[in-house]
């Protein structure tokens, strides 16, 4: 099975912890603060890898986490940082944030990688804080927790050349002729179930021929295989456009045409101007009079026509030389895709912190409560007087007012429940 789509949880690796410890040695009775920093958390980092063919690999396997940083030790020892997480993608690929649907990367060359998530920082030990006032802080900082995203992760095949046409018009036929690929040839629609991409060889020139899965009216809408084709299509520098010239299903060839690529202009306009060489098929099973008719009518509007009857090989060379030779003016890469920040990592803007009230109780809440609450020592004077300012430096108690709280209702912070007094 061909997977283009894929949804999947990425997660960074979180910080270590702060340590708290002071230094104990054999006449030193009273060594100062010596806790060590935590490890950063591991990044996620995506690479575009040449030898897959499709996310075949995300189909059972949804989540993924990068390794934690460990805590601090004695000595003023740094935890070790957690491993990076590198997650291997086809050339090809898109990631999308499926939550706001905004685009992360595109990942469109061999070797390209680039950071998703990344880990958390570690937390500060003990030895941080030590100040000429402040000479025994009997508390360290956590670390922080790594960045998350729902991904959606998308397929676009890098083909230069893309085989347009309705089901059944002779692309796969075509594609087993002129290179080595061996794709599922049968006579009746939509056979082609999933891309099949041939190497081809003119010369010294070698070019990638996409055999895609066909369209159908309302294709653009995603009707039948229509969405998975025309995601495809974007990638391909040259368009050819095969056409069953004898009418042989009871379709009328240049409204066949016309509706190829109308499907394609309603997808995305840009497509539409794509060039394309138009291949009349199937000629053994149509009149002289069909074929003069189509080749004047195509002609007409500007496109190169050639004959082709695939399965004897009739008309195949001379068309692979036309496919050589107009790819040779074209340039290298032709994208179609959204636009997104250069720095190609997307960190959503994070409210510090909510309030939510249920009764008498308001809840604190956010990973920057969490963080204050898993870094302060309660039972220790100093660490205590510093949660209580910076509850008022990140204006805390205003928002819990602005909520109307009243003296004596519950603040809860995580596990930690305590009296509002202003």
């Amino acid at each position: 099975m061909f997977i283009d789509v894929a949804e999947i949880y990425v997660c960074a690796g979180k910080g270590g912890d702060g340590h708290v410890s002071f230094h104990r040695a054999k006449y030193i009775p009273n060594g100062g603060p010596d806790g060590g920093d935590g490890g950063r958390g591991g990044d996620v980092i995506f690479v575009a890898d040449p030898n897959m063919a499709s996310l075949q690999d995300f189909r059972y396997k949804r989540k993924y986490k990068a390794e934690n940083g460990e805590s601090g030790g004695q000595n003023k020892k740094t935890g070790r940082s957690g491993e990076n997480l590198v997650i291997r993608v086809p050339v090809g690929t898109l990631l999308f944030d499926k939550d706001s649907d905004r685009l992360l990367a595109d990942l469109n060359e061999a070797g390209e990688e680039v950071v998703i998530a990344k880990g958390g920082a570690g937390g500060r030990g003990n030895a941080r804080f030590a100040t000429s006032v402040r000479q025994a802080p009997n508390f360290a900082k956590a670390g922080r927790i790594g960045m998350d995203f729902n991904l959606r992760i998308e397929l676009k095949l890098l083909a230069d050349v893309g085989l347009l046409g309705m089901p059944n018009v002779g692309k796969s036929t075509l594609l087993s002729v002129v290179s080595r690929a061996r794709p599922k040839i049968a006579d009746y629609h939509f056979t082609t179930l999933k891309p099949n991409l041939g190497i081809c060889k003119v010369g010294d020139q070698d070019f990638v021929m996409a055999d895609i899965p066909g369209l159908i009216p309302d294709a653009h809408k995603g009707a039948g295989l229509g969405g998975d084709f025309l995601r495809h299509v974007e990638r391909t520098r040259l368009l050819v456009h095969l056409v069953d010239v004898a009418g042989s299903e009871g379709r009328n060839p240049i409204e066949d045409f016309d509706n190829i690529n109308r499907e394609l202009e309603l997808y995305d306009p840009i497509l539409s101007e794509r060039p394309q060489i138009v291949v009349a098929s199937k000629i053994d099973l149509a009149t002289p009079e069909q074929i003069d008719h189509f080749r004047k009518v195509m002609e007409g509007r500007g496109y190169d026509v050639y004959e082709i009857c695939g399965p004897i090989h009739e008309g195949t060379d001379e068309l692979l030389k036309a496919i050589a030779e107009k790819l040779s003016q074209l340039p290298r890469t032709v994208l179609s895709v959204p636009s997104y920040e250069d720095h190609k990592v997307y960190e959503a803007p994070v409210e510090l912190f909510t309030i939510r009230r249920e009764n008498e109780f308001f809840y604190v809440e956010g990973e920057w409560a969490r963080h204050l609450v898993a870094s302060t020592n309660f039972d220790d004077t100093e660490s205590l007087q510093f949660f209580q300012k910076m509850l008022r430096r990140n204006n805390v108690i205003e928002a819990l007012e602005k909520a109307d709280i009243q003296e004596g209702d519950t603040v809860v912070m995580e596990e930690l429940e305590f009296e509002f007094i202003p």
